[in-house]
């Protein structure tokens, strides 16, 4: 089972890498990547590196406590939920850095489960204050991923609207 959840956070990340090259292959991808649908809306940019930033904190922070393997909790702050977008554009070089580091983390922190703490490992999550299994946990950042690379999509639509 945890097998196929890899798989399928790798077919996620294509969708999301793929939006992301589109937008790399653009004539100004600073300025779309900041483009924001509306006052006090997340811009492309914010919505990509919080799903890195997000398996960031999974794997050193939520299943297991490993701060000092975070690359990038300098920007925790700026990119975790609940967090409010500002108007510092990351790179595109920058996103995929923080894409593919969160990534590693994560993976790294689940091949120290098996099959048998699916049920039985559990964590308090920090902002709703409820307990979640692994199983559950990774069919949270199997949905999280889809929804925000989705959220991009459509703001890269919106922009190429306007």
């Amino acid at each position: 089972m945890i097998e196929t959840f890899k798989e399928t956070f790798a077919f996620n990340r294509t969708r999301t890498l793929l939006t992301l090259e589109q937008i790399a292959a653009m004539d100004n991808p600073a300025q779309v990547l900041g483009w924001r649908p509306g006052e006090g809306r997340a811009h492309i940019a914010w919505q990509l590196v919080h799903i890195g930033i997000t398996e960031e904190l999974f794997g050193v922070d939520r299943l297991a406590k490993r701060h000092e393997d975070a690359k990038h909790k300098n920007i925790w702050e700026r990119f975790q939920g609940g967090s409010t977008p500002d108007d510092d554009i990351p790179t595109v070089d920058e996103i995929r850095q923080v894409l593919n580091d969160g990534r590693a983390i994560m993976l790294d922190t689940l091949s120290q489960f098996n099959e048998q703490q699916l049920d039985s490992f559990t964590w308090i999550h920090p902002r709703l204050g409820k307990e979640l299994d692994l199983r559950t946990t990774l069919n949270i950042i199997n949905w999280h991923e889809g929804h925000h690379q989705g959220q991009a999509h459509i703001t890269l639509n919106l922009y190429n609207n306007q």
